[in-house]
């Protein structure tokens, strides 16, 4: 079942955050309370959704309280080695499991990119950034990449991707030439609502880009 809404840009200050937990309505209410406008949940890597990944019942609990809602997909465990291969396999599961959860075209659905191996040739880990890109955006969502540690490629060849949504994580990551990132992570000590949580900060690019996050129309 399609969830219900409209696609927003993110104004620029919002804050909101990211949390590997099953959010209920109540714990979404107290978030909206709190002034929170936003939330990212994630998407599995394998075909369909795992439990504790974002449901459709989760997806409408925090539109419901009001909350924008974006998804990211997990990443494998630090390490591991991108390839072409690999982006189009993770690209086609993201896009399928968001469609799965009721996205509709236009939402970001944003890549973790972070703890690539070391030894891992750049071409490789480009070569995995621009399948997954071409998968997701070819099921008509809006691909954005999250820049964690370790991700091999320069500030450069980050930007040279197909992207145009950036969100900067809270490790020491490259710095983006002209454009810079949407999205600006901050680590959260303790727990916020009985859930651990990171809190992510919105911001109009330096070319005037901006995250795109599905919520609920109003009355």
């Amino acid at each position: 079942m399609a969830l219900h809404g409209s696609i927003q840009a993110a104004p620029n200050g919002a804050q909101g955050f990211d949390c590997d937990s099953t959010i209920s309505l109540n714990a979404a209410r107290q978030f909206a309370e709190q002034g929170y406008l936003f939330c990212l949940r994630y998407l599995s890597r394998g075909v369909g959704q795992a439990a504790g990944d974002l449901s459709a019942a989760e997806a409408r609990h925090i539109l419901a309280a009001g909350l924008g809602l974006m998804a990211v997909q997990h990443v494998p465990a630090a390490g591991w080695s991108p390839s072409a291969a690999l982006g189009q396999s993770y690209g086609n599961n993201a896009a399928n499991n968001a469609n799965a959860v009721g996205f509709p075209p236009g939402v970001n659905i944003w890549c973790d990119l972070e703890g690539v191996n070391q030894t891992t040739p750049a071409q490789e880990v480009i070569d995995y950034c621009a399948a997954w890109f071409a998968a997701v955006s070819a099921a008509g969502y809006v691909p954005g990449l999250y820049v964690g540690d370790s991700v091999v490629l320069s500030g450069r060849q980050l930007y040279d991707l197909p992207f145009a949504h950036y969100w900067q994580s809270a490790s020491e990551v490259p710095a983006l030439p002209s454009r810079g990132y949407q999205m600006i992570q901050t680590l959260v000590q303790g727990l916020v609502n009985g859930i651990g949580i990171d809190l992510d900060t919105a911001q109009t690019d330096g070319e005037g880009g901006q995250a795109l996050w599905l919520i609920a129309a109003t009355a």
